[in-house]
């Protein structure tokens, strides 16, 4: 079975929120198995929303809508649902008693336009809202499904889950299971073009890689009748990849790079401190997102100006005056500076130009240099950034959790 997502409304085509319902009933569908190859989305316009109906129907089994089924003359979801599919829509007084009252333990008048709401296809099997006003149904033909569903997540989620997913379960054919690899110091191209001789043969299964906030996700997918199946066609491709990937990939599933750090800061008992200037606690703030840090993260500074690089750090004003804030020597001065200071085994630098303002041709914006004090050594690395200025801060964040998690690896 093919499955279409349409989601319904105006305010999601002007950007004013965030279609999170296409995401969500997507997971949903792969978990029972149920391809998904479009998603739509339309403005509450009747003649649009009859189009987007038969376009979706031309190339999909089931439809599943949100939006459209509110109160107003604009909510045409039902209208246009029952139009396509030859039905009345007629009232419904089980709902309607519902729906009286959502009103009455919420100590609210209800309006005439909210008895709309209680119309619904002839013949479709309804699905009650227990959160709001707008009920749902499913629209059956011989051939196609269409599932209406309203739009506010908090409403939709728990009609999706509990008469939804039991629905289509009979229509599920195996199941989809995916593994995620996580990659970092290595771009999307560079690191699609070290498997591209993989992903060319994929069939069952494919791997799907895309890029997100400064890392590479490649997702591997299996289809079969069981995890444990879907596991085993997984496990070969999975090796293949981390052969030729190797410590590029840093984590799996939901893992996060800074969690990564921080639990070999904590198996190598490496207590670490901060000081930060173009990334301005970034670094310091994605640490101590990471359960167990305490036991390790002992300070984080932002030495913004150079007073606070020389007073906090014990910077030397000759290597500001000489090289300038911007530096390897400044860096390294930061990070050997904060560590001593703080007393740990690890301190950690960046000094840069975040932008827009403020770079020179020597030394432009996005130029970051960043110190690793470790193991007694003190070591720097530089790099130009490009994008704005929250982007080089979030780069530079990962580029130097990166290091210091390689660094740590290798250490004797």
């Amino acid at each position: 079975m093919k499955a279409e997502i349409l989601c319904v409304g105006t305010e999601i085509l002007l950007g004013d929120i965030v279609n999170t319902n296409a995401q969500y009933i997507a997971k949903k569908l792969a978990e029972l198995g149920i391809d998904v190859y479009y998603q739509s989305v339309v403005g509450d316009n009747p003649k649009r929303l009859e189009e987007a109906f038969r376009i979706a129907f031309s190339r999909s089994d089931i439809v599943i809508t949100t939006g459209g089924l509110g109160p107003t003359k604009d909510d045409l979801t039902k209208e246009i649902a029952a139009k396509y599919f030859g039905k009345e829509l007629v009232l419904n007084e089980k709902e309607l008693s519902k729906i009286e009252e959502y009103f009455n333990k919420s100590n609210r008048k209800m309006s005439e336009n909210n008895i709309k709401q209680a119309y619904l296809p002839d013949g479709s099997i309804i699905i009650s809202n227990q959160n709001g006003t707008a009920p749902g149904c499913i629209i059956e033909s011989d051939s196609n499904i269409a599932i209406l569903l309203p739009g506010p997540p908090r409403e939709m989620k728990p009609m999706f889950c509990d008469i939804v997913i039991p629905y289509l379960s009979k229509y599920q054919y195996g199941m989809l299971f995916s593994k995620v690899l996580r990659v970092v110091g290595i771009g999307e191209s560079s690191a699609e073009d070290i498997i591209k001789d993989i992903i060319n043969k994929q069939t069952n299964p494919t791997i799907a890689p895309y890029a997100k906030d400064s890392e590479v996700i490649f997702r591997i997918t299996a289809k079969a009748k069981s995890e444990q199946e879907a596991k085993k066609l997984i496990e070969p491709v999975e090796k293949e990849v981390r052969e030729r990937l190797g410590d590029n990939i840093y984590g799996t599933g939901e893992t996060s790079l800074e969690d990564v750090v921080a639990k070999l800061l904590i198996e190598k008992n490496l207590t670490i401190a901060t000081a930060e200037s173009c990334t301005g606690g970034m670094i310091a703030s994605k640490l101590i997102n990471s359960p167990g840090i305490s036991s390790v993260f002992m300070e984080g500074a932002i030495t913004y100006s150079n007073e606070a690089k020389m007073k906090r750090l014990g910077v030397k004003r000759e290597t500001l005056e000489k090289y300038g804030a911007v530096s390897s020597q400044t860096a390294a001065e930061m990070a050997e500076g904060i560590a001593k200071a703080a007393g740990t085994c690890v301190g950690i630098s960046t000094t840069g130009i975040a932008g827009p303002g403020g770079g020179t041709e020597e030394k432009p914006v996005g130029l970051v240099y960043m110190g690793l004090y470790i193991n007694g050594q003190v070591k720097t690395k530089n790099m130009i950034i490009s994008g704005n200025r929250q982007n080089v801060r979030m780069r530079a964040t990962v580029k130097l959790l990166d290091w210091l998690r390689r660094e740590i690896i290798n250490m004797k």
